[in-house]
């Protein structure tokens, strides 16, 4: 099941304060960037977050769940209605995670 342009649309209007977000559609889901970083996605309708040091200890109770068959477990954010929540948690991670790869 592919996730719906209108749950796109309200998590990026929930992020709205987050500075430098952007996103990227990807085989009917949605890849979500920080800072040029990947730092989740939306995946049938399901936001869920990389399971970084700073996400896992601001999520101790979150769900793991398989955004799709055969890959890593990521955190389902649940608390979505909390915008300086989900401000603090994506800028805490995007200063967390590795500089994007450069492409040859």
């Amino acid at each position: 099941m592919a996730s719906s342009k209108e749950y796109l649309n309200f998590i990026l209007e929930q992020l709205s304060e987050t500075d430098d977000i952007s996103h990227r559609a990807m085989m009917g889901e949605y890849i979500i960037y920080c800072g040029g970083k990947v730092v989740g996605g939306i995946y049938d309708d399901r936001f869920l977050v990389k399971p970084t040091k700073s996400a896992k200890a601001m999520m101790p109770d979150a769900d793991t769940q398989l955004p799709y068959e055969g890959a890593k477990e990521m955190l389902l954010v649940d608390n979505l209605d909390d915008r300086e929540f989900l401000k603090k948690l994506l800028e805490t991670m995007r200063d967390e995670l590795p500089a994007p790869k450069k492409r040859k």
